[in-house]
């Protein structure tokens, strides 16, 4: 089963200090550098649009095509941003990937930035993970002390400096243009767009926003080519990727794997479900991604497939959820989430989580009536595609895509007058271990 893996970005994890400059550089690190360099920048985005890099924060969007939106024909500096804000529920990708390989991520940025013609980056940490922050911090430092970062890299006259920015810790400065926002010091909402950041992001200026994983792949196929990548995943969802179990599974982690391989084989990988229990119901992408149910274990995980299938492949963050869970407790809580952390600047999101959560308290506790559950799915719709940005968006998928999959569990509250996973309200549910 190994062999599905495809260790690249999490190849040196189980190296002895894997963080540091020395063990980078002894599994071949800043090598992409000097292959970069030698090339004009605009044939690093040709090959990084050849391999199909698509970007890994979640929407999808191909990377290269992004770097190409640049004008460069403004006079304005450039700038490029790495999204390293991750606060998804579930999504444990990113900050594993500065922990175990920040350097990758530090090669990435400065072939990056040299292929958008940006002499000036930025990565965007969540403020919580402060040892994430140290860990980046040092990283670079390290390269500017190697020569990697500063002036005149490795003699090729191009200069760059790298700035590490502790974010403010609210879930929405994962919003890309909130984020802009919060670098430059103002509270963390999202902009109106147009324009968009490619033609007045930071500091009004043009700017490409990524998320770690995408820009951490980078040096991999410049060094390699974008065939070498390309021949990984499926047909539109080329490479690999970071998929991260969580919940109810025996060895929760990271699985590098292409894109396309299927929760099943995943689970295999894993261990399987906890002893005792089956698999109910998981997500695909986070929390804000529609949930997928045990008859989803052979869907492919890629951008397509999923979507196809009603959800999306978002974080690859697959939360997994066994038969003692009650989905309305767990989709509360996500929504509790939501609500607590919409920045309130629109009113559809604003005010909609607040109704959501209100009636996802009463049915939880048995109180309402089933035609709450189409109240429920018309304040969804009275959302979605009307929020400011995706956050509203999100709210809604674990909302509507329980009651498609789990009415019954929502009636069975109604008729028991409370949660029938409570042991205290069903003897039906007497010693056995509840998670909800």
């Amino acid at each position: 089963m190994t062999d599905m893996l495809t260790p690249v970005l999490t190849d040196i994890w189980d190296a002895e200090q894997s963080w540091k400059l020395a063990t980078y550089v002894d599994q071949g690190g800043y090598a992409a550098l000097d292959v970069a360099f030698a090339m004009d920048p605009d044939d690093i985005i040709t090959a990084v649009k050849d391999s199909g890099l698509r970007g890994r924060g979640g929407a999808g969007f191909p990377t290269g095509m992004k770097w190409s939106f640049i004008p460069q024909d403004n006079p304005k500096p450039k700038y490029l941003v790495v999204n390293a804000d991750e606060s998804e529920p579930g999504t444990c990708k990113d900050i594993p990937l500065m922990m175990g390989n920040p350097h990758v991520l530090v090669e990435g940025v400065i072939i990056s930035s040299y292929a958008i013609r940006a002499n000036k980056a930025f990565i965007y940490i969540r403020g919580e993970v402060v040892h994430v922050i140290r860990r980046v911090q040092a990283a670079v430092e390290e390269a500017y002390a190697a020569g990697h970062l500063g002036k005149d890299i490795h003699g090729s006259g191009y200069d760059l400096d790298v700035v590490v920015h502790a974010g403010a810790g609210a879930y929405i400065c994962g919003e890309e243009t909130a984020l802009l926002e919060g670098l430059e010091g103002r509270r963390g909402q999202p902009r109106l767009r147009p324009p968009f950041p490619a033609v007045a992001g930071l500091y009004a200026s043009p700017t490409v926003i990524n998320n770690v994983e995408s820009i951490a792949s980078v040096p991999a196929i410049v060094k390699n080519g974008a065939a070498w990548f390309g021949a990984m995943g499926t047909e539109k969802s080329k490479g690999h990727g970071i998929f991260s179990l969580s919940g109810h599974v025996q060895k929760p982690g990271q699985y590098e794997a292409p894109l396309g391989i299927t929760l099943r084989e995943l689970l295999d990988l894993a261990g399987g479900v906890r002893e005792g229990h089956q698999l109910k119901f998981w997500t695909p992408g986070g929390s804000s991604t529609p949930l997928f149910t045990d008859a989803h274990l052979d869907v492919p995980l890629d951008f397509e497939g999923v979507a196809g299938a009603g959800s999306m492949l978002g974080t690859r963050a697959l939360q997994i959820f066994d038969d003692s869970v009650c989905v309305v407790r767990a989709v509360l809580r996500w929504t509790e989430f939501y609500q607590h952390e919409s920045c309130g600047k629109c009113t559809p999101c604003r005010e909609g989580t607040w109704w959501l959560t209100q009636a996802l308290t009463r049915l939880e506790n048995g109180q309402g009536s089933e035609a709450d559950l189409d109240q429920l799915i018309d304040q969804c719709d009275n959302i979605l595609g009307r929020a400011f940005c995706a956050l509203g968006d999100g709210a809604t998928s674990p909302v509507t895509s329980s009651i498609q999959y789990f009415r019954d569990e929502y009636l069975t509250h109604l008729s028991n007058g409370g949660c029938p996973f409570d042991p205290a309200r069903s003897t039906a549910w007497a010693g056995t271990e509840v998670s909800a």
